[in-house]
């Protein structure tokens, strides 16, 4: 009895003290990690201190660090993730929404999913190859030859470059193979996370499937799908291997379009439509250029071109955020 006893009271004790030296280590690793981004974060501000302005911002790239400004690699990447966005999100959801609420549990099914989980660990490298000989190249199909498909439409005629070769669209179309697997996946999880008795509730009353997933399923689901595609278009800003591939320029005195202004938009459609079809830059681009070259004021103009990146980063995680509480609010069960 004794010996039982002795036993029954060292062993809670040692639980317990395994379970405060884990907890422990769990914080120490969280506080390490926390502490050293922000040491990562405070050098990069101070080396950015006095070259982020508005000058740094509203001029294009330059020989001289003095006059280097962001203004190309800025408007290249909002170019590239609104086009990127715009193609991956209808093709990612619409596939998410098939796979999960219309197809069967059949083969190919299960075959797909199995490689929606691997492509999502493909490096990105691999997507840049991919996108340089389908996009760019278009598989030599014009054997050395281009040519370009006018399109008439109302305000002006679209030029498009056959093949697209190192285009805004050629980049787009390339980051949407890099980041659809992921929003699949992910509208996926959102799409299992509501109950199978809300399906169940309203086919029984007589809505059609269709209406069923249009009325009762994608509401709920929206906060989580929102989340995976602007976490993955957020991927896709700082992607740097891919657009090295394809052949995107690092060193640009000039827009896609020739906009440099949110007023041009509206002012020059010209530029718009052609501004897909345009060479470009793009901030990791102009950041990986400064880095590379020996002036040592290059690396106080590449910090605040991450500071750059970073502050669009963190909009689009907030907007993120945002979106999610907006969303979660309007549908509780």
């Amino acid at each position: 009895m004794t010996d039982r006893a002795q036993v029954s009271t060292v062993q809670p004790s040692v639980r317990g003290w395994s379970g405060r030296i884990f907890s422990t280590a769990c914080l120490l690793s969280a506080w390490f990690g926390i502490v050293v981004l922000v040491v990562l974060l405070g050098g990069v501000i101070w080396q950015a201190s006095g070259w982020l302005n508005g000058h740094f911002l509203s001029s294009f790239d330059s020989w001289h660090p003095e006059q280097a400004g962001i203004l190309a690699g800025l408007w290249g990447s909002l170019w590239l993730v609104g086009l990127t966005a715009l193609i991956s999100i209808p093709i990612g959801v619409g596939a998410a929404l098939y796979l999960e609420e219309f197809a069967g549990d059949n083969r190919l099914t299960r075959l797909i999913q199995l490689n929606l989980a691997n492509l999502a660990g493909v490096p990105s490298i691999v997507y840049g190859i991919l996108g340089l000989t389908a996009f760019v190249r278009i598989f030599g199909m014009f054997h050395g030859q281009p040519q370009v498909l006018v399109v008439p439409l109302f305000v002006a005629d679209l030029r498009i470059p056959l093949p697209f070769g190192r285009t805004v669209i050629a980049g787009a179309l390339t980051l949407s193979l890099l980041i659809l697997p992921v929003i699949i996946v992910a509208a996926q999880e959102a799409l299992r996370a509501i109950p199978g008795s809300i399906r169940h509730a309203s086919l029984a009353l007589g809505a059609s499937r269709w209406q069923t997933v249009r009325h009762q399923v994608l509401p709920p689901a929206l906060p989580g799908i929102l989340t995976g595609v602007i976490l993955s278009v957020s991927r896709a800003i700082g992607e740097t291997a891919p657009l090295v591939m394809i052949g995107a320029l690092t060193y640009v005195a000039f827009t896609p379009g020739d906009i440099t202004r949110p007023a041009d938009i509206v002012n020059n459609p010209q530029g718009v439509l052609h501004a897909p079809f345009d060479t470009f830059t793009a901030l990791p681009l102009q950041i990986f250029n400064w880095v590379s070259r020996p002036q040592p004021e290059y690396q106080h103009v590449a910090a605040a071109g991450i500071l750059v990146l970073l502050i669009v980063l963190l909009t689009l995680n907030s907007t993120a955020i945002v979106l999610r509480h907006r969303f979660q609010n309007r549908h509780r069960w």
